[in-house]
C-alpha cells in the first residue's frame, strides 16, 4: 500500500507551525516567512520560483523530496487560503495558475465546489470528509505512488491523531513565536509510535524524520 507521507513540515522551536493573525496578505500570520526561508534558499526551492541558483547540501536534498513519489495530496482549508475563501468563487489558492502540486489535490473544506483544473497536472478536489476517508480517496486517485499529508497543523494534528501518517518530515526552525498554531497540542506520546532520525543543517535548521516502526 502506498504511504501517507508529511514532507518539508516547518515548526518554530516552541513548536508552532503557522503564526497568529493569518490573513489573504500574510497567509502564515505573524510568522510571516520565517519558517520557510530555508526552503527558498536551496536550489530546489529557488527552481519553483523560476529563480536561478540557491544552495545545495541537506537542506537542498530534503526539499527535493517534497515531489519524489507522490501521487496526490490531501490539504486543510487553511492552507488553500485565508479565511473567508470559502466565500469567494474566483480564489483558486494562493499559488498562482500553476501551483507546485502537479496532481490530484484534495481540500477537506465544509464548502464543496466543483473541481478546478490548474496548470501543470494540479486539480484540486473540495471534499467533507474524515482523515481516513479522505485518505482512502487519494490513495485511490495517487494510482500506488504517495499521498502527500500537506497540512496546516490542525489537520495534520487529526492525521497523527488517527494513526494514519506512515513517515513526516519536520524541519525545526531556529525562531521563537511565541503564539500561532501548534502542530504537537495533544499528541503526548507520539514518539513512541515512531523511530525518529535528526539532521544538522549549517543553515541552522534541524531535519526530523519520524517513520512508523514496521513501515
Amino acid at each position: 500500500m502506498s504511504l501517507a507521507r508529511v514532507q518539508n513540515f516547518a515548526v518554530s522551536l516552541d513548536g508552532f507551525a503557522t503564526g497568529e493573525g493569518q490573513t489573504l496578505e500574510a497567509p502564515f500570520g505573524h510568522a510571516g516567512e520565517r519558517l520557510h526561508t530555508w526552503m527558498f534558499a536551496t536550489r530546489w526551492g529557488r527552481a519553483m520560483l523560476g529563480r536561478t541558483g540557491g544552495t545545495g547540501g541537506v537542506d537542498d536534498a530534503f526539499a527535493r523530496l517534497f515531489t519524489d513519489g507522490i501521487g496526490a495530496e490531501i490539504m486543510g482549508a487553511g492552507k488553500f487560503g485565508p479565511p473567508g475563501w470559502q466565500e469567494d468563487p474566483r480564489w483558486m489558492g494562493p499559488w498562482g495558475p500553476n501551483p507546485p502540486f502537479h496532481t490530484p489535490v484534495f481540500v477537506l473544506t465544509h464548502h464543496r465546489r466543483p473541481p478546478v483544473e490548474m496548470e501543470g497536472g494540479t486539480t484540486f478536489h473540495f471534499i467533507e470528509a474524515s482523515p481516513a476517508e479522505a485518505l482512502e480517496t487519494a490513495r485511490e486517485a495517487a494510482g500506488g505512488q504517495d499521498v502527500r499529508i500537506g497540512g496546516g497543523p490542525t489537520m495534520l494534528r487529526e492525521f497523527l491523531a488517527a494513526g494514519l501518517v506512515d513517515h513526516m518530515h519536520t524541519v525545526v526552525v531556529p525562531v521563537l513565536l511565541g503564539r500561532g498554531v501548534s502542530l504537537w497540542d495533544g499528541l503526548e506520546g507520539l514518539e513512541k509510535d515512531y523511530e525518529i532520525e535528526t539532521v544538522s543543517s549549517s543553515s541552522g535548521v534541524t531535519h526530523m524524520t519520524f517513520t512508523r516502526a514496521g513501515v
